[in-house]
């Protein structure tokens, strides 16, 4: 599976990634290495995480990392993952 992470999510995900490097730059360089990690391995298990808590759809998941919701699409159609943002659990998308 092809995956594809939207503009609200790289936008979003350089800003939690600067105030993380404001205290620590190792730790901001660490939580990005991890997530893509993580990201890496819904290709292969795409639905190994919960439904979605913000959205009512099967077929949107919510990877956690960190104390952060990534809330992400699964097209089985078109083969691909979108990754849709990322929130601190249980606050609102942008």
């Amino acid at each position: 599976m092809k995956i594809i992470k939207t503009g609200d999510f790289q936008e979003s995900l350089k800003d939690i990634l600067a105030y993380i490097a404001r205290d620590k730059k190792s730790a901001s360089i660490q939580f990005n290495r991890d997530l893509n990690k993580k990201i890496k391995d819904i290709k292969d298990f795409p639905f190994m995480y919960r439904k979605s808590y913000y959205f009512d759809d099967e077929y949107i998941r919510d990877l956690t990392h960190k104390g952060y919701s990534i809330p992400y699409s699964v097209n089985l159609e078109e083969s691909c993952i979108s990754i849709i943002g990322i929130t601190k659990y249980k606050n609102r998308l942008r």
